[in-house]
């Protein structure tokens, strides 16, 4: 992290105690409070503080992340850390990308949301390429604003129908390069072990334990 004279800054380390998953999503809570679990943190839900959810008004991942991390710390007073994350697909010019979530729509009909992805890829065509990856950007604020943030991410391809019913959003789809099975027959160990989100998590563990 640099400062506004571009000068490098150390990255500021994460004490034992109360964090904030600065989210609504109970599948990516559950898989946050997983990976978090042995560095003697104590996750609390923002949906379990009545925090709102913020508009992602953000043009990157990292960016949507941030947002949500700083809001969170802001109104609990304590570090927050938040996840942005979507499915990229390469047939589709990169979406849904930011709009993953949306895609679901209102009640998060994530069966919906696939059957949207994989009408996308037929409409282009039998030449059309099932190429994708995940993006996982987790940003960690505290309430005095100041924020890092992480990225990470996962290939695969897509693959029709969903096949699994573990893991959670587009998951049943998504077979990770280098496996015949998807996210959503993947036991959740091993998941965490290659996911996007343990890619970007391993990134922070490093920098800031």
């Amino acid at each position: 992290m640099s400062d506004e004279f571009g000068q490098e800054q150390a990255i500021r380390k994460l004490a034992p105690g109360k964090l904030v998953i600065a989210s609504h999503n109970s599948g990516k809570i559950r898989e946050i409070a997983e990976l978090l679990g042995p560095y003697g943190i104590e996750p609390i839900s923002a949906a379990a503080l009545d925090l709102p959810e913020p508009e992602e008004t953000g043009t990157t991942f990292i960016a949507n992340a941030e947002l949500k991390a700083m809001q969170a710390a802001d109104l609990s007073g304590l570090p927050a850390l938040a996840d942005d994350s979507g499915l990229c697909v390469e047939a589709l010019g990169g979406n849904p990308g930011l709009f993953s979530a949306r895609w679901a729509g209102p009640t998060k009909d994530f069966g919906f949301a696939m059957q949207k992805v994989w009408d996308g890829i037929e409409a282009k065509g039998p030449d059309a390429g099932h190429d994708a990856h995940f993006i996982c950007a987790l940003a960690l604020a505290w309430p005095d604003g100041h924020v890092e943030a992480f990225e990470g991410r996962v290939d695969g391809t897509l693959v029709w129908p969903p096949r699994g019913d573990k893991g959670f959003g587009y998951d049943p789809m998504f077979v990770p390069l280098g496996y015949d099975i998807s996210f959503g027959e993947m036991a959740a160990e091993k998941k965490h072990a290659m996911s996007h989100r343990a890619d970007a998590f391993a990134q922070l563990v490093k920098a800031v334990f």
